[in-house]
């Protein structure tokens, strides 16, 4: 079928392609093949077809410096002839398919049919008037026997419908998240030579796009000119190594690829369906249709196959990521799992690198997450309580025909006639229908709603916090957290760089000096310097609003150096414009290897200049001179290195300010340097100045981080700063104390303290380092994974760590997968760090990771309390209508009302109890953690205190109740007959104490006031009162079909005020401490070895198996009702690229599984783990101490060659 739907592509391309040919100089076939080239051969091909790179352009009407005018017209035209930027997705389901799949459901499908059984017989008539019934009934009876199988059939109606409606909404809402998320995808492009950022679906072909560090690529295109530019094309080939890509070698550049290094631009030649990553999913997407149909076949398909169909996945393309729901059959289309595991492993090269990754790609192509902690807990709930409803319903059903039986045949010795074997019949159907009624009150079905209702609404509430959930889960988690590792820059500072200090000419200034007060030779070189050697795409622009602060756009390190040229009364611009970036002759990109930009120039007389910028120790090392105070360069000897550490860098640090060094080298013409070869080249440079950058603390964070404190959460810093900067910050934040016992140390000494003598990473000696670990300088990003894979690792604490963290670099990526929930930024993010997270912070702000803390402790508090409501109403229930039916062969709470007490209150008071607002007293208690059963001891005291009451009250309803209110019995009544009122007065004041018993259970945690903050919820009202005007329309109008009788306005108050005792018997169980009720276990509790082994896979999937195969014994109602949540979590999942399903942030199986427990970590590349001293300083120290005063020599202040410089953390 896919072979079908390509060739009617092609054919009717092949119609177009003489038109396109003439509007534009190459058709929509030709640059297909084009892309599918690569490397020398591409070259040759632009060469022969086009004459160059210019060729291409013209013929595609598009300037390589200038871009597209952007006339409306003309791009209509191209979007009409090469396609939109879009890849189409998947239709959802209509109402319809989710109504069948509504219907799927076992214990509906057994009360249909009980249902039609009953009511076929209702009609029957057997021959012969007498009937051997006990009891006589008139004929206005037997007509009205129908009524019953009818109403059950209704209620199914009803439950079908609210579930189908429900799924449905929440499709709606994913597709609207799905959305929103696209249309934040932005990218740069050149048009009418104006740099602009247009969403990615209006990129056309021809466009001109500018790509730097960080991009995924959202369509395919030819480079132009580019910058030490490297590709990870491993989500496409496989291939996890980079490729370096240039003009005249490798220019072809592809959608859904990374940028990880340089910058460059590039003419977008095909987009949407017609760009590779779109051909392949074109590919995909018929493979779905085909396992479709053979589904429906009937032929086998694995069960993540399946979960992956019914998933509603929708594809587009993001910023040319392929998002769909990826099945796991159909990624063997492709090897997209190796690309995932080899990219995952790319920066963590193991020791014995082969069988690991062999190992790492078997377990990266299964995508099995370890559960959510509240999954876990509710599957386990859900197995309890399905075992303990299906042995109760078992139990009555036999009860009820044995009674029958006994009483009948063998008491009464009456003979088995063949015409009453019908009217038996309809006896063992009641029976039947009883016990079913007795399943479906005994399963929670409202549970998975509740779930829903609750994550949907957090979700959507969450967004108004700067919080773009991706994945529905994570929200949920984040109320576990007990460690954050956050970013510095730009999470807890401002991110808006000003420099404030600096060195120059021999004089160290604490404030920007004049013009005037500089050498002019040195200012020269400074200016010149910083405008060329930065990002083009780096400007300060003039504030929006009149009085504001001028805008940062780029690299806000970059721009504090900018600014610092501006604040020297100089401008970088007219430089800029007299070397235009495609004059720089090489540029050495920043990556956190080499922790510094360099960018050569071509000088008028052929000589080159090179100019750098980078880390103050790490340029300062390479410098071999330094400009004096007239402008000369005089020799720098280490000795006065040393003197500037402790003159100069470490008083700027000590301030919190991040300290960068400027400086330059000259090269001769001839020979020409070989520019390959770095480390020559970046040695014996002369300094031209020192630079002190801030970047101030945001103002809400210190009470952020106070709160985060007071909630059981660690903060930790990880930053690619100087240990002193990062200190100073740590300090004004709030995250360490003056007099604590903690730990400062460097990404070096952190290395020296976890490795053992080979270098391999040991979980012991990482256990003795984190839980002091307070703030993590000079990190590389290997080290902040490792760490984040430590806490989570660790077996020290009895409860596993829940670890949150920030990024916003290419290189997080890892470490936001393997945390339990990865914040990506959204300003300053790149497109991988959001690729990999769970939640994007919209305004990088460190508060609103605390406002997701909140949400995600209202969601595990919404659902306790919901399930305190809903355990209450099934236990009662089922005691009520298993001992009703053995004691009076009946139960006194029909199908129907069990149906309508069961499903409406199930399905309102999740909504009601799903929807009440957090408050900042969530931020008061300690996480719950993962070994904390879901109903906790006061909430087991609750559920059967208030089990105790309704059953006192609705036994002695049941049999003293006829003699309280002086009204007929409604015991042992005959089959058809009609309603008592008896039995009516029990089954009002059953719904009347429920609707009151859902007030107390708006408190879970024993508090005393159930109505405090009531009037915040509008939800929880409107359903309280709106279920309170359908009783009295049911009981007073139900008749026949609900088994009610009309009461009176006496009988009305009675059993309201019986409701109302719930409130005060609330109030006495408050009073019952809890340690008196020792006996009381809580349910639902994850034990440590449900916390599924890491080890094998396999084993894995068959502890889910085996739980699933009970579920299905226990025929249990809401497990599918879980699925779908699961089924919507991966669809959020699917939602990142290909490759986002294979490994989730928590899964333990995850691609950096391969550093086993104990087995080594690689060394960082220079392997200098084994440092001879680091500026680190272990604190048990007072006050006074707390500053740095050791004056360290400069050799010593070292760091890994990982350092971030620019927008590190």
């Amino acid at each position: 079928m896919g072979d079908m739907s390509n060739s009617d592509f092609y054919a009717k391309n092949q119609r177009n392609e003489g038109n396109h040919a003439a509007v534009f100089g190459c058709s929509l076939m030709e640059l297909r093949s084009l892309m599918e080239l690569r490397g020398t051969e591409a070259v040759v091909k632009i060469q022969e077809d086009y004459g160059d790179l210019e060729g291409l352009c013209t013929r595609l009407k598009t300037s390589p410096t200038e871009g597209l005018a952007g006339a409306p017209a003309d791009l209509e035209k191209r979007r009409e002839i090469f396609g939109k930027n879009l890849i189409p997705p998947k239709k959802p389901k209509t109402f319809l398919q989710l109504v069948w799949e509504a219907l799927q459901d076992v214990t509906l499908i057994i009360l249909e049919i009980a249902a039609l059984i009953s009511l076929g017989l209702s009609f029957y008539h057997p021959p012969g008037d007498n009937t051997a019934e006990s009891g006589a009934e008139d004929e206005g009876e037997a007509e009205a026997g129908w009524i019953e199988g009818a109403a059950i059939l209704l209620s199914v109606v009803c439950v079908v419908l609210v579930t189908a409606f429900n799924d449905w909404s929440k499709e709606k809402q994913f597709r609207g998240l799905q959305s929103r998320i696209e249309q934040e995808q932005k990218f740069q492009v050149v048009r009418g030579s104006q740099v602009i950022q247009l969403p990615v679906a209006d990129i056309v072909v021809g466009d001109i796009a500018q790509v730097k560090y960080g991009d995924l690529l959202p369509a395919d295109g030819v480079l132009i000119q580019g910058n030490d530019l490297k590709i990870d094309e491993s989500s496409l080939t496989g291939e996890s190594d980079h490729v370096r890509k240039s003009a005249d070698k490798d220019p072809m550049l592809l959608s859904g690829t990374h940028v990880m290094e340089g910058s460059g631009r590039m003419v977008v030649t095909a987009v949407g369906v017609n760009s590779q990553t779109g051909i392949i999913f074109t590919l995909l997407g018929a493979g779905v249709e085909e396992e479709e149909k053979k589904e429906k076949k009937g032929m086998p398909l694995s069960t993540d196959g399946a979960a992956g169909i019914n998933a509603p996945g929708s594809a587009s393309l993001i910023n040319g990521r392929l998002t769909s729901t990826l099945n796991s059959d159909l990624s063997l289309l492709l090897k997209k799992q190796d690309g995932a595991a080899a990219m995952e492993m790319q920066p963590l090269k193991s020791a014995e690198g082969g069988e690991t990754e062999e190992r790492e790609r078997k377990k990266a192509s299964i995508p099995k997450k370890e559960k959510s902690v509240l999954q876990g807990k509710l599957t386990k709930l859900a197995v309890q309580i399905g075992k303990a409803g299906l042995l109760m319903s078992a139990i009555t059903v036999i009860i009820l025909v044995l009674n029958f039986a006994i009483e009948n045949f063998v008491i009464d010795k009456r003979p088995w006639l063949p015409e009453c074997t019908p009217i038996y019949i309809q006896y063992f159907v009641k029976f039947f229908i009883i016990g079913v009624t007795v399943l479906v009150v005994a399963v929670p079905e409202g549970l998975p709603l509740a779930v829903t209702i609750s994550l949907a609404y957090s979700v959507k509430k969450m967004m108004k916090d700067n919080n773009l959930v991706r994945h529905l889960d994570a929200c949920e988690t984040m109320g576990n957290a007990t460690a954050i590792c956050s970013d510095k820059t730009g999470t807890l500072t401002t991110n808006r760089m000003t420099a404030v200090q600096c060195y120059i000419g021999d004089v160290h200034y604490k404030e920007i000096p004049d013009p005037g007060a500089v050498p002019p030779k040195s200012l020269d070189l400074l200016v010149n310097s910083i405008s060329v050697n930065s990002a083009y795409t780096t400007k300060i622009l003039p504030p929006d609003k009149e009085g504001g602060l001028p805008k940062q756009v780029g690299n806000k390190t970059e721009c504090g150096l900018l600014g610092l040229v501006l604040d020297l009364k100089r401008d970088y611009q007219p430089i800029r414009n007299q070397i235009p970036e495609e004059k720089l002759y090489k540029v050495y990109t920043f990556n956190s290897v080499r922790k510094s930009m360099s960018t050569v120039i071509k000088l008028p007389d052929g000589s080159f200049r090179m100019y750098s910028k980078g880390a103050s120790e790490i340029i300062l090392k390479k410098c071999s001179h330094i400009l004096n105070e007239v402008g000369e360069p005089r020799v720098f000897r280490p000795r006065d290195k040393d003197e500037m550490v402790k003159k100069v860098i470490e008083p700027m640090a000590c301030d919190g300010l991040r300290t960068i060094c400027v400086a330059y080298r000259d090269f001769p013409a001839d020979p020409e340097p070989s520019w390959d070869d770095e480390n020559n080249i970046l040695s014996e440079l002369v300094a031209i100045t020192v630079v002190g950058i801030e970047d101030p603390v945001r103002p809400e964070v210190p009470d952020a981080i106070q709160k985060c404190q007071r909630a059981g959460i660690t903060v930790r810093m990880v930053t690619g700063d100087n240990i002193n900067t990062a200190r100073a910050i740590a300090i004004k934040c709030g995250i360490i104390h003056p007099g604590e016992d903690f730990l400062c140390i460097d990404g070096k000494e952190f290395n020296r303290r976890i490795r053992n003598e080979k270098g391999e990473v040991e979980q012991e000696r990482i256990d003795k380092v984190w839980p002091k670990l307070r703030v993590l300088a000079r990190s590389s990003p290997t080290d902040k994974h490792t760490l984040v894979k430590g806490i989570i690792d660790s077996t020290m604490v009895d409860q596993r760590q829940v670890v949150a963290v920030t990024g916003d670099g290419t290189n997080d990526g890892p470490a936001l997968k393997k945390a339990d929930v990865g914040f990506a930024m959204g300003i300053a993010g790149t497109d991988v760090a959001k690729e990999a997270s769970d939640i994007i912070l919209t305004d990088d702000n460190f508060s609103s990771i605390v406002k997701a803390v909140m949400w995600g402790r209202n969601v595990y508090d919404s659902i306790s309390k919901f399930l305190q409501f809903q355990l209450t109403v099934n236990v009662v229930a089922v005691i009520v209508a298993f001992t009703g039916a053995c004691i009076t062969q009946d139960s006194p709470l029909k199908a129907v009302q069990m149906l309508w007490v069961n499903l409406i209150m199930d399905t309102f008071a999740s909504l009601a109890l799903a929807t009440e607002p957090p408050t900042e007293s969530l931020l008061k208690r300690k996480p719950y953690g993962r070994n904390k059963p879901l109903i906790s001891s006061t909430m087991t005291k609750n559920i059967f205190g208030h089990g105790v009451y309704q059953l006192v009250i609705i036994f002695t309803l049941l049999f003293v109740g006829e003699k309280i209110f002086d009204i007929d019995s409604g015991r042992n009544a005959p089959l058809h007959s009609p309603p008592s009122e008896h039995y009516t007065i029990i089954f009002n004041t059953f719904v009347m104490m429920q609707l009151f018993n859902e007030i107390n259970a708006r408190k879970i945690h024993g508090e005393r006031n159930v109505f405090e903050g009531i009037f915040r919820n509008p939800i929880f009202c409107s359903i309280v009162f709106g279920t309170f005007a359908v009783q009295i329309v049911i009981v007073q109008f139900g008749g026949k079909p609900f088994s009610c009788h009309p009461l009176d306005i006496e009988k009305w108050m009675w059993c309201v005020f019986l409701g109302i005792g719930e409130l005060i018997w609330g109030q006495v169980i408050a009073t019952i401490p809890n340690s008196r009720l020792r006996f009381l276990r809580g349910a639902g509790q994850l034990s440590q070895k449900d916390e599924l082994p890491e080890e094998d896979v396999n084993e894995e999937n068959e502890e889910i198996d085996h739980a699933e195969r009970e579920l299905r014994r226990g025929q249990i109602l809401w497990f599918r009702g879980l699925n779908r949540i699961q089924t919507q979590v991966r669809t959020r999942e699917g939602h990142g690229s290909p490759l986002r399903g294979l490994e989730k942030p928590d899964s333990r199986t995850s691609i950096t599984h391969f550093m086993t427990k104990y087995s080594s970590q690689p060394s960082s590349p220079n392997k200098n783990n084994n440092a001879i001293d680091s500026a680190s300083i272990y604190h048990r120290t007072p006050v006074n101490q707390l500053l740095p005063q050791p004056r360290k020599p400069f050799a010593q202040l070292e760091t890994t060659p990982w350092q971030k410089f620019h927008s590190s953390p």
